[in-house]
């Protein structure tokens, strides 16, 4: 079989940042989860959610979603690991690859329900906001498998075919060097999974999970496919792959839970994420900014009523004051202290001499007036 064109395989799996080496399928799975939390956290803030949301929650599904996905594929596919001649330990190296999606996204979906439980907002809303930015992530990751040269499809000589090298071909067609790249088939697919979820989320206003289901639902069909050309070792159930019938079995929940969200809680959420509260500090602050501008005004006020009063009216209160003793002496300058006790007296008994001196002097008066 000859081939026109083809696509080259890497000549290693890792890729050496100075001293540091780094495996090409550990950098595609970081790439996918910095894309995740990148997509999803822009539209959870579209949404109506806080920033860094995306991020708090994404500390407790990510690892939930590669302990889930390397546990699907170590049980799938156990032979492995614990097949005669195997070495068990095998089962810990993650970076050489086997993720199964379908762990990675239940066992995802749990610590994605922890984190969103500390928060106080709904899953449903959280998955609809994440579904484009998982299915990105998925479109990354399946590059780690061609750093690997790993679960490709059957032999062909298109001329997009991948070029497999003699150490990582199937024994049974160790000539055939080309074969389909199912892994840039899926990757392809993915893209357009994560474009049909945002289209159809803001065409129809997805709520309550639906979002993520139509991602599921869409991602299933294209996997189906893939998954049928495929030549890797797998588990076979009535003729089929066991993926094949896992992907028939999630597309039909996937589409059941559409049709009856839809029918019980149509629409979309109005709120995602509670507001912060504000702090205490702001809350005792806030009086004594209001009372400030009402202790302007009673100023004001008063200032404009003694404007009002005429001046001369002062004078005469002063002056009748004066004229009964009960006010200030007018002669008394202001700020002085009060006269002492021995001052009072004194001027006291100078008062009564005087009043007792003009008795005196109107008796006389009186008595030497002239006759009638």
């Amino acid at each position: 079989m000859e081939t026109l064109a083809f696509i080259p395989s890497p000549s290693a799996g890792e890729i050496h940042l100075g001293p540091l080496p780094l495996r090409g399928y550990a950098l595609c799975i970081i790439l996918g989860v910095f894309a995740a939390v990148w997509l999803g956290g822009r539209r959870w803030v579209a949404r109506g959610g806080q920033p860094g949301t995306v991020a708090d929650i994404a500390v407790w599904a990510v690892p939930f979603g590669l302990l889930g996905g390397r546990l699907y594929h170590v049980i799938t596919d156990y032979q492995l690991y614990f097949g005669e001649g195997r070495n068990p330990v095998d089962a810990f190296r993650i970076w050489d690859g086997g993720l199964g999606i379908w762990g990675a996204i239940a066992l995802g979906a749990l610590g994605a329900w922890i984190g969103c439980r500390r928060r106080g907002i709904p899953l449903p809303a959280y998955a609809d906001a994440v579904a484009p930015g998982i299915v990105l992530a998925q479109a990354l990751g399946r590059w780690g498998n061609w750093f690997n040269q790993e679960l490709y499809g059957r032999p062909t000589d298109l001329p997009w075919a991948l070029e497999i090298d003699p150490a990582h071909r199937p024994v049974d067609t160790p000539d055939l060097a080309t074969y389909h790249p199912t892994f840039l088939y899926e990757s392809l697919w993915c893209v357009g999974v994560a474009l049909l979820v945002i289209w159809a989320d803001r065409r129809f206003k997805l709520g309550h999970g639906r979002a993520f289901a139509l991602y599921v639902a869409a991602y299933t069909v294209g996997r189906f496919w893939i998954e049928y050309m495929r030549v890797d070792d797998a588990h076979h159930v009535f003729g089929m792959r066991l993926n094949n019938w896992t992907a028939i079995v999630v597309f039909l929940l996937a589409v059941l839970y559409i049709v009856v969200s839809a029918k019980k809680r149509p629409g979309r959420e109005e709120v995602v994420e509670p507001q912060p509260e504000a702090p205490d500090g702001d809350a005792d602050s806030a009086p004594e900014e209001q009372e400030a501008p009402a202790s302007d005004t009673e100023a004001e006020a008063a200032s404009e009523q003694d404007a009002k009063t005429p001046s001369g009216s002062g004078g005469r209160d002063a002056a009748d004051g004066a004229a009964s003793g009960d006010g200030p002496a007018a002669d008394q300058p202001s700020g002085e202290s009060e006269p002492s006790e021995e001052s009072s007296e004194s001027e006291e008994g100078a008062g009564e001499a005087r009043s007792a001196g003009e008795k005196s002097r109107s008796s006389r008066k009186t008595a030497d007036g002239p006759a009638s």
